[in-house]
């Protein structure tokens, strides 16, 4: 009797343990169900809002077949009509000019250093020299330091400065990429023959904006034979970077004076060029030529370098000039 009722009570407590897991099982599995509902309502919820917020920023077009056609089409004729081989002359002109040297820049002090001396060797030049003599001289002395460029890098084991060293390359690089821009650079412009005509091919009627125009200053004499818009070649007796007049006839009386004060071994000024615009006057050298500018020269038979007008063949090849040429030039003693 004792080991049955035992068994009733294990038998009980085991149904009311069994019961209680199926309650707490219950509870966990519904309510898991219910947290995966949440989450799918609230995902269903935002993909609906991001979709209808994504149609309205970015709306849909829908193209007829006709619409699809007529775009392929367009696109077929655009690329037929494309300038192929232009293209390809243009990639190929691009690739031509990356490749080519730049202007090598000097240092101003190299650049200080090889101006005086050219200006030196030009003195040595007979006073007849033309236009074809002073090229050829330029051109023997840019050969002559070049050789003496190479020549020092060639020995720098034994050259105890670097500075001539560092300033030989450099040399040689601008000499060998392009000898008229270095002179151009350092001041030195040899002009090309220049052949200036009378074109009397203006329209009737129109006002020549050239005529009637007076120099600002003083009147010039009659000695000095003054000529506005004009350049004159020669070789330079005194430069006017640094040589500065109120006015031409001042430039014109300075170069009077230094013709009569000359040693008998010195050029004597038969040229004056004065430059007197406000703004300034072209040339096509690194220099910047101020208002009252006055150049002395002499020259055996002078030549005009620029008269009234820059060709247009020179202002395609220095973007920066102007029209009309700003220079006022004179011969002294010409009749």
């Amino acid at each position: 009797m004792a080991r049955g009722g035992e068994w009733g009570i294990n038998k009980a407590a085991r149904g009311k343990w069994v019961w209680g897991c199926s309650y707490k099982k219950t509870t966990l599995i519904v309510c898991s169900i219910n947290i995966v509902v949440a989450l799918y309502v609230l995902r269903s919820l935002y993909a609906s809002l991001y979709i209808y917020s994504d149609r309205e920023s970015h709306p849909t077009v829908e193209y007829t077949p006709d619409q699809i056609r007529k775009m392929e089409e367009s696109v077929r004729i655009r690329k037929s009509a494309e300038p192929v081989e232009l293209i390809r002359l243009v990639k190929k002109l691009k690739k031509e000019l990356s490749t080519e040297v730049s202007v090598v820049e000097l240092s101003e002090p190299l650049k200080l250093k090889i101006t005086n001396e050219i200006i030196d060797k030009l003195k040595t030049l007979p006073p007849n020299a033309n236009v074809t003599e002073q090229r050829d001289f330029a051109e023997r002395w840019c050969n002559k330091k070049l050789e003496e460029a190479k020549q020092l890098i060639r020995e720098r084991g034994t050259s105890n400065s670097t500075i001539l060293l560092e300033e030989a390359v450099m040399l040689v690089k601008a000499l060998e990429s392009d000898r008229t821009l270095l002179l151009e650079d350092i001041g030195l412009w040899i002009p090309s023959e220049v052949v200036n005509k009378e074109h009397d091919d203006k329209p009737e009627g129109e006002v020549d904006e050239l005529a009637d125009e007076v120099l600002p200053g003083r009147p010039l004499p009659p000695e000095c034979h003054a000529e506005l818009h004009t350049d004159y070649d020669g070789a330079a007796v005194r430069w006017g970077l640094n040589h500065h007049k109120e006015s031409a006839a001042d430039c014109c009386q300075a170069c009077l004076v230094q013709a009569k004060r000359a040693k008998p071994n010195e050029k004597k000024c038969n040229v004056w060029v004065y430059c007197p615009a406000e703004m300034g006057c072209h040339s096509p050298d690194i220099y910047e030529h101020r208002l009252g500018e006055c150049w002395l020269k002499y020259a055996e038979t002078p030549k005009l370098n620029f008269k009234d007008k820059y060709p247009e063949s020179y202002r395609n090849a220095h973007p920066s000039a102007p029209i009309i040429v700003p220079w006022a030039s004179g011969i002294v003693g010409a009749a």
